[in-house]
């Protein structure tokens, strides 16, 4: 059976708890939805960061691809 490719906002990318607690730290509040938003730029930016090192010739991202 061929597994389901995830979409992006099926996949969380980062640590809600941390995302809040730094949020908190600044006085502010975070919404339900930021989490989920911060994850999606967060996909998109390895995504990026997958297709510049393939049109360098490479296989393996690196920092300076972001």
């Amino acid at each position: 059976m061929a597994k389901k490719k995830a979409k992006k906002s099926d996949v969380v990318l980062v640590v809600g708890s941390k995302v809040k607690e730094v949020v908190k730290e600044t006085g502010c509040q975070s919404s339900g939805e930021l989490v989920q938003a911060i994850s999606d730029r967060v996909h998109d930016m390895v995504n990026a960061a997958c297709a510049r090192a393939q049109e360098n010739g490479r296989k393996t991202v690196r920092a300076y691809d972001l």
